[in-house]
Order: C-alpha cells, then sequence, then structure tokens
C-alpha cells in the first residue's frame, strides 16, 4: 500500500521538477534585449491610441457568460441525446431539471435587462 503512495509522490516531485527545470532553461537560454517597442502595449496589430487602461462595458462580460452557459448546455445535451433510450426516464426528468434550471436563469437575465445591448436610461422624462 505504501508503495502505492510513492508511486504517486515521485510522479508529484518529478512534475514539479519539469516545470522547474522548464522555467530555469528558458530564464538561462532566452535572450533579454529589452527595448521600448517590446515594453509597449500590442493588441492585434493595433496601436494603441490613448491610455492603455480603458473602461471596459461589462456588458460584454455579460455576453460571454451567457454564451459559455450556451455552449456547456450543448456539450451536455448532444451525448445525453446520443444515450437517451438507454437512460429512460429518469435520464429524461435529470435532463428536464437541468433544461428548466437554465430557463429559469434565462428569465432571470431577460427580467433584469441584463440581454439588452443598449439599457434605457432611468431618468424620469417629465423634467
Amino acid at each position: 500500500m505504501l508503495f502505492d503512495f510513492a508511486n504517486i509522490l515521485v510522479f508529484i516531485l518529478m512534475g514539479i521538477g519539469f516545470v522547474f527545470f522548464t522555467l530555469v532553461f528558458v530564464w538561462i537560454v532566452s535572450p533579454r534585449k529589452p527595448n521600448q517597442n517590446k515594453s509597449s502595449t500590442y493588441e492585434c496589430g493595433e496601436h494603441i491610441l490613448g491610455p492603455v487602461m480603458v473602461q471596459f462595458n461589462i456588458r460584454f462580460y455579460v455576453i460571454a457568460l451567457i454564451y459559455i452557459i450556451c455552449a456547456v448546455e450543448i456539450a451536455v445535451l448532444f451525448p445525453w441525446a446520443v444515450v437517451y433510450k438507454l437512460l429512460g426516464w429518469v435520464g429524461f426528468i435529470e435532463m428536464f431539471v437541468f433544461v428548466l434550471m437554465l430557463l429559469i436563469g434565462l428569465a432571470y437575465l431577460w427580467y433584469h435587462g441584463d440581454l439588452d445591448w443598449v439599457k434605457p436610461d432611468n431618468k424620469d422624462s417629465s423634467d
């Protein structure tokens, strides 16, 4: 039994050693010639105009999270659909609950207006 734990310990130590060796080797071998172009911000071939730290619209993040949720849903639903007949009613009920939770989340986002790209101002128009 201790031999099994020794195998795991050796595997972990070899992994740590490999990472450490690789980082040290790259640090020793890599050229170091800093200049202004290497220190500048680079974004997809576009030169930066203005300050580097720009306020980021949070809606991009929300839309990305919604996309990830939909991608995970597809990644779960496709294998389930392939073996649907083998799972029977239990598999159907489990997937129904899964999809129901996603629909409740979608309804929550829709209700709070997080799916609207341009949000209306909450200012009173009677001014």
